[in-house]
């Protein structure tokens, strides 16, 4: 789980948080999330663990220093930087979901999709767009696509759902094609 450490302004983001932890709560699933207790990812973790979920956080030690680790978790992993906190959170888990967020947000998000795109892993890769938040990313991913320099098949890899209990659904059923990267092969190369 990617989100914010801000709740936003709107009140929808926090519901929508509390729906997505809920969902989760429903299929059994364990949350992977960066441990903090402020913000999105605080109201999702504290979500989970009231209905007796387990969440697992994952947090440099820096962060854990200035007291923003959440203290009720059923695991805390305290790793020494930021990317070893996004390589062992890639580890535990098993699908990503990004919620309203800023660019640690936006930044984790599309590394795990660099990830996927060049096969690294196959895990799927989703935003929970609540109240249209990601319209602009995914407006960018499309333009990234009109001027070639990413394929359709690798924005499509994107899972993108309002609805949790969609979005959740879309997780179970999502199937991994791995397809080359690169639209050109080299100068001159056969177009994707």
């Amino acid at each position: 789980m990617f989100s914010g450490s801000s709740p936003g302004r709107r009140s929808s983001y926090e519901n929508a948080a509390k729906e997505l932890g809920n969902e989760l709560l429903k299929h059994n699933i364990e949350l992977v999330y960066g441990g903090g207790n402020v913000g999105l990812m605080g109201v999702i973790a504290d979500t989970v663990i009231a209905s007796g979920g387990k969440v697992v956080g994952v947090i440099p030690e820096f962060l854990q220093k200035q007291e923003v680790s959440h203290v009720a978790l059923t695991e805390l992993h305290i790793v020494q930087s930021m990317h070893e906190r996004k390589a062992m959170m890639s580890e535990l888990s098993d699908a990503f979901i990004a919620m309203p967020g800023g660019i640690g947000t936006f930044e984790e998000l599309l590394e795990v999709m660099t990830w996927q795109q060049l096969g690294v892993q196959a895990k799927p890769c989703a935003l929970l767009n609540t109240d249209n938040y990601f319209d602009h990313l995914i407006a960018l991913l499309e333009h990234a696509v009109a001027e070639e320099f990413l394929k359709s098949r690798h924005k499509k890899m994107l899972l993108v759902e309002k609805n949790s209990e969609h979005l959740v659904k879309l997780l179970f059923d999502y199937k991994y094609q791995h397809t080359d990267k690169w639209i050109q092969q080299g100068p001159g190369g056969n177009q994707a």
